[in-house]
């Protein structure tokens, strides 16, 4: 189902905020603060010819965020980068001076990330990158998860020491008992996503959502025309469309926002004009995306930078799995959480609906970008779903079998 963009504020300027927040100034001091990471490097930007072939299109390119930082996803450029400017801004306003990120592991530094405790909710990666964002300065983390996260998930966040709370409901129940906890015991929230009140801290995990932006469009031989991401809360998609706006101006690619059909928050908010929360219904297999109410600032973006919005089913999130791991030939392999392939399966639903493709503007010239948000971060179910391991689909490149 798609829903063009109607709204007041559509192809407004960003307001000022946002735009400070997304802009260049701001990513290049997210490259630099990524410089003293130890393991960075881009994730590589992946072409699939033989599939835009297929399908009757110039290009097809994919960000492929399963490789970032060691923790599988794109989550790890804004939680911890979030974690790590809140220690640095902590350590400048103790010792009366500026604090550079090059001093984040001197003594002086530490001493005072060891008082901090940050928080958040998380369906799985999002508390990754928080968990590990406090290892890395000395700080403690709390981590909220509910009831649908699976345990393996809980244990990948636990071993960067961090104490994990259970909470029942869904993700958003936890995103307030979160706030709730924090605030009564004087911890620091880093969420991800923002309510009234609440948006600093959000718009520097989106803030580091900029760092793939950036690296994409040095590594595309061309921008792209058409984009397509994947949306929970919205902040990673606010932070791709609110870039690209920004340094593409009137350029810009036609940008759709893909939410699950059983989890549309954004586009239900699209449809009304407003944010709104929607009823909790059936789980969807997109886990990371299993979120009932946006975050108010990547709605604040995304009205105005958003081309369009849609909704993938369950099908079209497991299919898209199984046909990265089993791409057309001469296309490399790609692992693709439950998650991670929802832009790619939503660019490939919208073409093979001949009314979506022409109000889209897809045509033989198009040049199509999406991120691959997350690799297997659950390896039981990614092969329960593809009945391969994450491991068997990534040797097939190493191999050359596919490549």
């Amino acid at each position: 189902m798609l829903l063009l963009n109607t709204t007041a504020d559509y192809r407004q300027p960003l307001n000022q905020s946002d735009a400070e927040t997304l802009g260049a100034a701001a990513a290049e001091q997210v490259e630099r603060h990524l410089s003293f990471r130890e393991n960075h490097a881009p994730t590589p930007l992946v072409a699939l010819p033989g599939l835009a072939r297929e399908i009757g299109v110039a290009a097809i390119h994919v960000k492929d965020e399963g490789h970032r930082l060691g923790l599988g996803s794109f989550k790890a450029l804004g939680g911890a980068y979030a974690v790590i400017r809140l220690v640095l801004e902590e350590a400048g306003q103790r010792l009366g001076r500026v604090v550079d990120m090059a001093e984040l592991h001197s003594e002086e530094v530490r001493a005072i990330a060891r008082g901090m405790t940050v928080a958040c909710a998380t369906d799985g990666n999002h508390g990754r990158s928080v968990a590990q964002g406090a290892e890395l300065v000395g700080a403690r983390a709390a981590i909220f998860v509910h009831s649908g996260v699976s345990n393996e998930r809980v244990a990948a966040i636990a071993r960067f020491g961090a104490e994990m709370i259970r909470v029942e409901g869904t993700y958003d129940d936890s995103v307030r008992e979160a706030a709730r906890v924090a605030e009564a015991k004087g911890w620091t929230i880093v969420s991800d996503t923002s309510w009234p009140g609440y948006e600093r801290i959000p718009g520097l995990v989106m803030q580091g959502y900029t760092a793939l932006v950036r690296e994409a469009l040095r590594q595309m031989p061309e921008p792209p025309t058409h984009v397509f991401i994947q949306s929970g809360v919205g902040g990673v998609a606010a932070a791709v469309a609110g870039h690209l706006a920004i340094e593409l101006g009137d350029g810009r690619p036609v940008f759709t926002v893909v939410d699950p059909a059983r989890a549309a928050c954004l586009f239900e908010t699209a449809r009304a004009g407003h944010p709104v929360t929607i009823a909790h219904g059936e789980p969807t297999v997109m886990a990371m995306l299993e979120c009932y109410e946006p975050s108010l600032v990547a709605w604040r973006i995304l009205s105005r930078a958003a081309d369009a919005f849609m909704t993938v089913d369950e099908a079209d999130a497991t299919g898209i799995m199984n046909r990265l791991a089993r791409p057309v030939a001469g296309d490399p392999a790609i692992v693709a959480g439950e998650s991670g392939g929802v832009g790619l399966a939503g660019a490939l639903k919208a073409i093979a609906d001949p009314s979506t493709k022409a109000a889209l503007s897809i045509d033989p010239r198009s040049r199509i970008f999406v991120v691959n948000t997350e690799g297997a971060t659950d390896p039981g179910k990614y092969e329960e779903i593809t009945g391969l391991s994450p491991a068997a689909v990534a040797g097939k490149n190493r191999e050359g079998a596919l490549t």
